[in-house]
């Protein structure tokens, strides 16, 4: 039983590493030790979207703009700016003394390539360089980017930081090829990797910059002043949860970045522990159909699924406790910037004679459906089993298939039919940060072949999507994101099955944790 385990560690265990000294100059014993929810693989931020490679990059690197914590892009290395009359050209200023790691100034001449490189990888990038003329240098802290239309969300897209983040590297990183990771890790942040003492599988370091100048305003989000309040942070790899849970009731480490559901009541009773949220978002549950082959690429099989499940069922089943979740029909996050209902308001109860009429409707016959999952996340497999139960009530014929996670994001690269190895459905998940936007929300993607896994295809939306884009002002984007919406709650390219938080569980002489997309370690304190 896991508590038994956590007994056995809590006996066996006697790592309390001893406090340090004052804040202004940290002394060299305060480290900061935190259990991440993953190993750190790939190095380069831009070649790779998972999380704990985009948590690595903001360690070491910057962007121009940052999201505050309310997803507003503020200047970050970026001192000023400005757009022509015509809003066609964009001109950017560097902050003075920016400094990779290795002594040299940040210039123009890096930052060009840079940005080159993130929109050949990145979604909101791509989109970008759709808009993009081209780039030129003025001298070494001034360049120009011009448009071939007007795009006033550049700003917002060069402070991104879902998917690849668009970090500004060295000339020589930047020119490489954006489908080769970079492997050198010299950026100009607030961190420097400590490559020599990097095990995978164990430990991963990082230094602080004793050559980095933070903005001088407050830390928000990602924005403003980055400032290292500890000498080092160690993220110590623990991919048991009872180890993590032990390491953290004993002073092991400080910080456990993603405590598992069962877990958090274990932790949360004892008195040197703390459990908080460090992001304003919710993270999305979505229950995605394949769109190439019946019965989902008829609409009304897709809104059968809608009106077929409670997110209630689910949520409960993933997460428990209700504290930790909430019912939400908004493609863009409730509590967003983009939270909208408009046209899904109808999907708040399930109505099981609305979704058997529309099943009927779209000629669906009784095919074997294979619902694809796994347990290695526990709460994705979960909710799958909520999902096979919920859709055979209503007549659909659901084979729920388990494997390794692996295999099951694998299988989702299939386009085949099931005897081809493909599959009809899957449960997942993800942040709150990437499915907020039109720009950043994959799922809603419904560019046909070029769409995300289950290749959503309307066109109608896809125009709508570029109006949002397009849109000049907030109270214009406003209403292109309503209809866009609208658009979406009809031709379901996915059911939304509520939202959910991920909290994080600290020692209590841990203080100054940033409410962001990701887990930042600026601003830490460590007492």
């Amino acid at each position: 039983m896991i508590s038994a385990r956590i007994a056995a560690i809590l006996l066996g265990t006697a790592c309390l590493f001893p406090g340090a000294a004052a804040q202004a100059q940290p002394a060299p014993e305060r480290i900061l030790r935190v259990a991440p929810h993953a190993d750190l693989k790939t190095l380069d931020p831009v070649a790779a979207s998972i999380v704990i490679t985009r948590m690595h990059g903001l360690m070491i690197y910057e962007t121009l703009f940052a999201w505050d914590a309310s997803l507003n892009p503020k200047p970050q290395m970026v001192e000023s700016f400005s757009t022509s009359d015509d809003k066609l050209t964009w001109s950017f200023t560097l902050r003075p003394g920016l400094k990779f790691h290795d002594g040299q100034p940040v210039t123009t001449k890096d930052v060009i390539p840079s940005l080159k490189r993130w929109m050949a990888r990145d979604t909101i990038g791509g989109k970008l360089g759709e808009y993009t003329e081209g780039m030129e240098a003025v001298d070494d802290r001034t360049f120009k980017l011009k448009l071939k239309r007007p795009m006033a969300l550049v700003p917002f897209a060069l402070g991104s930081a879902v998917g690849q983040i668009p970090v500004i590297m060295r000339e020589s990183d930047a020119t490489s090829d954006p489908m080769k990771p970079v492997t050198e890790t010299i950026g100009s942040g607030p961190f420097r990797f400590n490559k020599a003492e990097w095990r995978s599988g164990a430990k991963v370091v990082y230094d602080r910059n004793p050559d980095y100048v933070p903005r001088a305003e407050p830390a928000d989000g990602l924005a403003g002043g980055r400032v290292v309040k500890v000498d080092r942070v160690e993220w110590m790899i623990m991919p048991d949860p009872a180890t993590a849970a032990a390491a953290l009731q004993t002073g092991e480490i400080d910080i456990w970045e993603q405590p598992s559901q069962d877990l958090i009541p274990v932790v949360a009773r004892d008195k040197n522990v703390k459990v908080e949220r460090y992001s304003n978002l919710s993270n999305q549950v979505m229950l995605r159909p394949n769109q190439l082959h019946p019965p989902f690429d008829n609409p009304k099989a897709r809104l059968a699924l809608a009106y077929a499940t409670d997110q209630a069922d689910f949520l409960a089943g993933g997460y428990g406790d209700e504290e930790w979740w909430k019912r939400c029909n908004s493609y863009f996050i409730c509590g967003g910037p983009n939270g909208t209902e408009a046209g899904a308001e109808m999907f708040g109860k399930p109505d099981l004679a609305k979704a058997r009429q529309l099943l009927a409707e779209s000629g669906y016959k009784g095919e074997k459906l294979v619902l694809s999952s796994s347990m290695d996340i526990a709460p994705i497999g979960r909710m799958a089993e909520v999902a096979a139960d919920s859709l055979k009530k209503v007549g659909f014929n659901i084979d729920l298939q388990f494997s390794d996670w692996g295999t099951v994001t694998t299988r989702q690269q299939n386009r085949g039919t099931n005897d081809q190895g493909g599959w009809n459905l899957f449960v997942t998940t993800a942040s709150g940060a990437t499915m907020q936007s039109p720009l950043t929300n994959i799922g809603t993607n419904m560019a046909c072949e070029k769409a995300w896994a289950g290749w959503p295809c309307d066109a109608q939306a896809e125009k709508l999507r570029g109006a949002v884009v397009d849109a000049p002002d907030d109270a214009s984007r406003k209403v292109a994101v309503e209809a866009l919406h609208r658009r979406l709650a009809e031709m379901q390219p996915y059911r939304v099955l509520g939202q959910f938080n991920q909290p994080y569980a600290k020692r209590i002489n841990v203080s100054g944790v940033l409410a962001a997309p990701v887990m930042l370690f600026w601003n830490i304190e460590k007492k």
